[in-house]
């Protein structure tokens, strides 16, 4: 149960920023005990693959936070984010392997269960996100989007972190990720309703 909610919470982290939680893996499983990687995926601490990681979150973190190359980003990441997930609920819920030798034995052991659940959980984050990024670029002018990459950014290290070392507080951070979607969508509806009801009671 707690390695299924370590996967679900490094899963919908990578739904925000795919390197994030694979960075924080590698470097908490490299350089502390906090977490013993399957020998299948003992290639995240390599230092190249760390260094590799970071040069591409980098890009990721400079990219998301300029109105219209986020719009670009998002689509590219829309193949990025899932496998990513994928990557992270295998590594993070214990499955030996990241590589398929025998595909009979691999998918007849259900290997491919936590990956692809993880795909699932990171396309579904990232969905909601890239949906509701050009509605806070254009009610805002351009000037949100930096603000809410930043977010986006904090809360998949948060969730990342707390994936692995609070796995049981997954579901209550991903409880209050969705109740501030929701916060922010219906704020945004109401600036949007207020002045068209400030017209009808002027012309009412």
């Amino acid at each position: 149960m707690l390695a299924a909610l370590t996967g679900t919470g490094l899963a919908a982290s990578a739904g925000l920023n795919a390197y994030i939680p694979l960075l924080v893996m590698g470097l908490l499983a490299r350089y502390t005990d906090v977490i013993d990687l399957p020998q299948g995926w003992s290639w995240l601490t390599n230092g190249w693959a760390l260094v590799i990681l970071g040069i591409l979150l980098a890009v990721e973190v400079v990219a998301d936070k300029v109105p219209i190359v986020d719009h670009a980003n998002d689509v590219v990441q829309t193949v990025v984010r899932p496998t990513a997930g994928g990557l992270a609920f295998g590594a993070g819920s214990g499955a030996q392997t990241v590589t398929v030798s025998n595909p009979g034995s691999f998918f007849g052991s259900h290997q491919w269960v936590p990956i692809v659940a993880g795909v699932l959980i990171a396309l579904g984050v990232h969905g909601a996100k890239a949906t509701a990024r050009p509605v806070v670029n254009v009610s805002t002018g351009g000037f949100g989007a930096p603000v809410v990459s930043t977010i986006e950014d904090f809360g998949s290290a948060f969730l990342s972190v707390l994936a692995i070392l609070m796995p049981i507080l997954v579901l209550a951070g991903i409880v209050l990720f969705v109740w501030l979607a929701v916060v922010v969508v219906r704020r945004r509806r109401r600036k949007r309703e207020s002045p068209s009801s400030d017209t009808a009671r002027l012309f009412g």
